[in-house]
């Protein structure tokens, strides 16, 4: 059957998109029409989507990623990336679906190449069916741990996490409380205590202002997911933005709190819980961390996070460096605005 690949997104009926994925055993949030939406309306965020139809006209695979640009101007090149959360999405009934896959990277990398230093795909499942194909489009498997939370009920739940952890959740909580923001300023509160989380301690990029304003806006409309806040003494003091797949997943995409300042509440522990807590109320089978660094190398958010119990796995990240010079210049800028930010 022949196959044709589109790169227009004005080529891609938006409720076939959203059937396509929503049905898809893969299928998340991150490769949703939604999605493609939200990330248009954020400064420095470029989505494309890749899709493949046959000759029917019936969708055989889909993909969203988003080009990210740290700065602006000459040098924003040198900040770029291209990120797929949890694509491509291929048929499940398709019997050629490694050539689905080979129109889709290719599709993909023609798009982009000129515009991002490196792609990276943040795999959802595994990839060891899809190896070879990835491989032979330039791209290297590399490995990524990640904790996934098993929220199909609240017993489990509690069981699996570690009894200082569930201390932790009952003394905070009786003195704080979750909340949904009603009000911008409290959703700005949470990402001021984020930017300094991020600048001074995490020391990696975060998305600028418009991001969380935006996914503010989409979520009270029903869109995407939530922004959960935890408040004391009517002051935000933590919270955590977290995309969500209706019956599938809840992911922890930001969280923060203060911690060092309050002590007794815990408000980074009260922040995933109530994640955690959403995800059991809203019939929400899965709790997915999104990431807790590469096996062996000591990492404590790693250890904070594991205390939630859970199972780790492995699925890897796949990364092709579309300009190799380019590429090891702005990890030496990067390095050094690392170093720079520790004096």
């Amino acid at each position: 059957m022949k196959l044709y690949l589109l790169t227009d997104p004005s080529q891609i009926a938006s409720s076939a998109w959203s059937d396509f994925v929503l049905s898809h055993p893969d299928g998340t949030v991150f490769q949703s029409p939604e999605m493609f939406e939200f990330f248009s309306a954020v400064p420095k965020f470029s989505p494309s989507v890749i899709a493949v139809k046959d000759e029917t006209g019936w969708l055989a695979g889909i993909m969203l990623a988003v080009t990210i640009r740290e700065l602006r101007g000459p040098s924003a090149f040198f900040s770029s990336r291209t990120v797929i959360y949890g694509g491509p999405i291929i048929s499940p009934d398709a019997e050629n679906q490694e050539e689905i896959l080979d129109l889709l990277l290719k599709g993909l990398i023609k798009t982009v190449k000129k515009h991002a230093i490196f792609i990276q795909f943040r795999n959802f499942y595994s990839p060891d069916n899809h190896l070879k194909t990835f491989e032979s489009h330039g791209f290297h498997l590399r490995e990524r741990l990640n904790l996934l939370v098993d929220t199909s009920d609240r017993e489990t739940l509690i069981r699996n996490m570690s009894a200082s952890r569930w201390r932790q959740i009952r003394r905070g909580g009786e003195v704080a409380r979750i909340i949904l923001p009603t009000d911008i300023s409290q959703v700005r509160a949470f990402y001021d205590i984020l930017y300094k989380l991020y600048r001074y301690k995490v020391k990696k990029p975060l998305p600028p202002w418009e991001f969380f304003e935006q996914f503010y806006h989409f979520s009270q409309r029903g869109k995407l997911g939530m922004i959960l806040l935890v408040e004391y003494k009517d002051r935000i003091v933590g919270g955590i933005l977290s995309p969500i797949t209706p019956g599938k997943t809840i992911y922890e995409w930001y969280v923060c709190g203060l911690d060092q300042e309050y002590k007794e509440v815990h408000p980074s522990v009260l922040a995933t819980w109530a994640a955690l807590e959403y995800a059991v109320n809203h019939q929400i089978p899965q709790f997915d961390f999104m990431g807790v660094g590469i096996p062996e190398r000591e990492y404590g958010v790693r250890e904070f996070k594991s205390r939630f119990g859970g199972q780790m796995v492995n699925y890897g990240r796949f990364a092709r460096i579309n300009n190799r010079a380019f590429y090891f210049v702005a990890e030496a800028g990067f390095n050094f605005l690392t170093w720079f930010r520790k004096i």
